[in-house]
């Protein structure tokens, strides 16, 4: 006679299988989550080696300055105060030397204002008795906490010192309320600045000296590798279209390659990090090839127009596709072909030779203004063909409008591309860049 499981016995079987799955699934989880966060960071390591041994000297800096609270020598001279040391190495320690010396600098200078006057109104304070101590000190706070307020809507002091301004309030408004006398002030402003000026030399000195990371060298590089991205585009997408009348347009889409996409679309989103970096360059010392008073500035008008010019080449790829450009054999395709050709591949040339030229710190040679000329004789040559031509067949209509759309955005590049030259000419000028010789074109051909 066969046996029948009790009920609890069949309820507790259940319960354990679904318990087992339920923990293989979330072992499962876990590890593909390990894998993938395995995965995020040998990639991050691998894209830029340095933020390695950034995060090493961050730990480092913190381990030099809590030494101050492991050797009672140091702790007894600086006492509690040790603990803004290491919180000012956390606040301030960033990744490149520009954006550290930018927040050291602030915030020291800060500090040290703001405790001045917050000792000076506490001495005028203490001067006014017991009923207009706490008047003058709310009259002081609001004054210079409106003031200082207001000044970071500066557009100078907002790119450059907002941080410090923020230190100023913070650190006046801690000192003037803190309720101490004039002579205990003085000790804790003393305590307070010392060990925000260690902590803060600390971070310049690990930051400049060990495996410097200079906001200038990546913003050049940056803008450089930005024009080599759109002469890249230019010369490896719609060269192709352009000289093989009879085949489907090449499109990065249709062959599943989104680098010539990732290139042009990453100058389009790389403004903020520019000035960001433009930012911090301001505060570097000479370094490399750049000089105290190297014209950042210059950098961030460069990257708009190369900006401007990757969103007419965004247009000119967006029309390519979703219009399925073809190229046609017909005699008026082929005489239209070779201008448009022209037109791309010596922007392309112009763009890639201005990019070169930077790099090395280098004056732009005389071949990009003959490619940019080269490029407006094939506009000139095209609008001649417009002219000229007599009845095209029917059949051609299509095309031939097709190619009139590409070739008015080429027309729009060309002008971007000079202006982008212009504007790297006036770069090398004033950043005293040396003339290209010889050697330095064969070279960089």
């Amino acid at each position: 006679m066969e046996m029948i499981n009790p009920p609890n016995q069949e309820i507790k079987h259940g319960i354990v299988s679904r318990t087992h799955d339920y923990l293989k699934d979330a072992v499962t989880t876990l590890r593909s989550r390990l894998a993938e966060f395995a995965k995020t960071t040998k990639k991050i390591g691998e894209d830029d080696p340095r933020r390695m041994v950034h995060s090493m000297k961050v730990g480092l800096a913190l381990t030099l300055v809590s030494l101050l609270y492991y050797f009672r020598p140091l702790y007894d001279g600086f006492g509690e105060a040790g603990m803004w040391a290491i919180l000012t190495v956390v606040v301030v320690f960033e990744y490149t030397v520009g954006g550290t010396l930018s927040k050291s600098l602030n915030r020291s200078c800060a500090t040290m204002v703001a405790g001045a006057l917050g000792i000076g109104a506490e001495y005028l304070a203490n001067s006014c008795g017991e009923r207009g101590e706490p008047v003058v000190l709310a009259i002081s706070v609001f004054l210079l906490a409106t003031a200082a307020t207001f000044t970071r809507f500066y557009p100078c002091v907002k790119r450059k010192c907002d941080y410090g301004v923020i230190i100023f309030i913070l650190t006046f408004a801690l000192v003037a309320v803190s309720g101490f006398r004039v002579a205990e002030i003085l000790e804790f402003a003393h305590q307070r600045l010392s060990t925000i000026l260690i902590g803060g030399a600390t971070c310049m000195i690990l930051s400049i000296f060990v495996c410097p990371v200079w906001a200038g060298q990546d913003l050049h590089d940056q803008v450089a590798t930005d024009i080599e991205k759109l002469a890249s585009f230019l010369e490896g997408t719609y060269g192709p279209f352009l000289r093989f009348g009879g085949q489907h347009f090449n499109s990065p889409s249709d062959n599943n390659d989104k680098s010539f996409h990732q290139g042009y679309k990453s100058v389009l989103v790389s403004k903020t990090n520019k000035e960001s970096l433009a930012n911090f360059a301001w505060w570097e010392p000479g370094h490399g090839g750049f000089g105290f008073n190297h014209p950042w500035k210059l950098y961030l008008k460069i990257g708009a127009l190369a900006c401007e010019c990757a969103c007419h080449i965004k247009a000119l790829d967006g029309y390519a596709v979703n219009s399925k450009l073809k190229a046609t054999t017909s005699e008026i395709f082929k005489k239209i072909q070779k201008p448009c050709t022209t037109m791309s591949s010596e922007s392309a040339k112009a763009l890639q030779d201005l990019a070169s030229a930077m790099k090395i710190l280098k004056f732009p040679s005389s071949a990009i203004q003959t490619h940019i000329q080269n490029s407006k004789s094939a506009a000139d040559e095209f609008e001649s063909i417009l002219k000229n031509m007599i009845s095209p067949p029917q059949q051609d209509l299509q095309e031939i409008m097709q190619l009139l759309v590409v070739a008015s955005m080429l027309i729009d590049i060309i002008k971007d591309v000079e202006e982008i030259s212009g504007s790297v000419h006036e770069l090398s000028q004033k950043a005293s860049f040396q003339k290209q010789t010889s050697w330095d074109i064969r070279e960089s051909c």
